[in-house]
């Protein structure tokens, strides 16, 4: 093939090819999203459930898919009030955690102490190894919840370390 002005044919097909993307384009229409297909709930649709045997304002879930008390898998949000926390207690599954708002603060092991537990940010991750004691919640003073999104499989045998205390604690 003959040079263009000298050897300079790239220079007049480069605009060509780059105007061919935009073209397309705007001849391309995208389908509309399918809500089969694509399921969305906004956070005013989500149905916030109170822990059973919890005070009011201590502890709520919203269970989003699956069931942590099932075979398979769960995710799930938890909201921690301020001034709650759990008791010590275990999983036979990992639990995979991600702070979405607020301060969640954690510990591990079995002797309950508050003043020991680390503040976790929200972004942050935590996951929690089956088997092994921890407790969480949200000290008093915070002026907001944590919420925190919890996933993993089912069942989870939630088991407190002390199973002649109640779940949850004051703090």
């Amino acid at each position: 093939m003959e040079p263009i002005h000298g050897g300079r044919r790239d220079l007049l097909l480069a605009p060509l090819v780059a105007a061919l993307p935009m073209a397309l384009m705007q001849a391309a229409a995208a389908s509309p999203l399918n809500p089969a297909q694509t399921i969305i709930r906004p956070p005013g649709e989500h149905v916030w459930i109170p822990n059973k045997g919890y005070p009011e304002r201590s502890v709520d879930m919203c269970p989003l898919t699956g069931d942590t008390n099932k075979p398979g898998l769960y995710y799930t949000l938890v909201r921690w009030w301020p001034g709650y926390m759990s008791a010590p207690h275990t999983y036979t599954t990992d639990r995979f955690c991600i702070v979405v708002s607020g301060t969640w603060w954690c510990n591990s092991g079995e002797d309950f102490d508050p003043a020991a537990c680390v503040p976790v940010a929200a972004g942050s991750f935590v996951r929690r190894v089956a088997g092994t004691a921890h407790y969480d919640g949200v000290i008093r003073g915070h002026p907001e919840p944590a919420i925190i999104a919890i996933c993993g499989m089912g069942p989870v045998n939630y088991a407190l370390s002390d199973p002649s205390k109640t779940g949850w604690r004051a703090v």
